[in-house]
């Protein structure tokens, strides 16, 4: 039985993938920070499909310490997997810390996801095919690494976030040449504009999605049609055809911005990265 990982799995698109990969008979283990709306998620899903295969981790992504327990628990719990897919996000109104010294969006959106693969890398090697699915999405700016933690600069929400997606794809790229040749394939997916609850209630921009939906949200898909289409890429353990690759939702190639496809750049974004988590050994 082939295994998935989602971040973000309790609502949204991740619980859109959770149900569509439960639905395929994939073991599915979900990620949620919230214990009651992850379990809440991880029953619907149960009673819709009839998987008993699915699995709860409750992690914090803002905090590194919690990412490296989440990764242990995962390593204890699956012996293979096939699929990780980083697809938890957010956005704050106002420059906060991670208790990292982190800003909280650089945290969650990039430095999680980047310190959570380099942990299951091994496993997902030893799994191979597989891959890495790192949700992206039309990135309007540039990453200022001299600054990227918002110390001078006065703070921009969507600028912060954007930034912080803008660092998946340099990851993505740069993972995807380390990788050439494992057996384990890494995208960045881009999927499109959907009925969102980016930042939720808690989030700091909550209000301006919330609006946004009684404007036009009759007018975009939902999460499910989403995941439908992503659905094909997730599916597919043959061995990597498209890796290192910025798409849309339907596997088409996205012009990636200038700054992602400049290689020296992205070992910087590498090199940053791997300090700021600490970790010993990147692969």
């Amino acid at each position: 039985m082939n295994t998935a990982l989602i971040t973000g799995a309790n609502s949204g698109l991740g619980r859109a993938c959770a149900q569509a990969l439960a639905a395929a008979g994939w073991r599915v283990g979900l990620v949620a920070r919230d214990r009651t709306r992850g379990a809440a998620a991880l029953a619907e899903i149960q009673a819709t499909t009839g998987n008993p295969h699915l699995h709860l981790f409750v992690a914090d992504l803002v905090s590194q310490a919690e990412v490296r327990a989440l990764a242990a628990a995962v390593l204890a719990q699956f012996d293979h997997l096939q699929l990780l897919i980083n697809n938890a996000g957010t956005a704050f109104r106002e420059r906060r810390l991670s208790p990292d010294g982190i800003e909280r969006a650089l945290a969650i959106n990039h430095l999680a996801p980047f310190l959570l693969t380099q942990l299951l890398l091994d496993r997902l090697t030893a799994s191979a095919p597989a891959q890495i699915v790192n949700i992206s999405t039309r990135i309007n700016t540039a990453l200022d690494l001299d600054d990227w933690n918002w110390e001078r600069r006065p703070y921009r929400m969507m600028a912060a976030y954007g930034q912080s997606k803008l660092g998946n794809l340099h990851l993505t790229f740069e993972l995807a040449r380390r990788l050439a040749d494992s057996g384990v394939r890494v995208n960045a997916v881009f999927p499109g504009v959907f009925r969102s609850n980016l930042g939720g209630t808690d989030g700091a921009q909550g209000r301006f999605w919330r609006v946004l939906d009684r404007l036009i949200g009759w007018a975009l898909p939902t999460p499910e049609q989403v995941a439908r289409r992503l659905l094909p890429l997730l599916l597919d353990t043959s061995p990597p055809l498209l890796h290192g690759a910025y798409l849309d939702q339907r596997r088409r190639l996205l012009p990636a911005p200038a700054q992602a496809r400049d290689p020296a750049l992205n070992q910087r974004v590498w090199a940053l990265s791997v300090a700021a988590t600490g970790l010993d050994q990147p692969r």
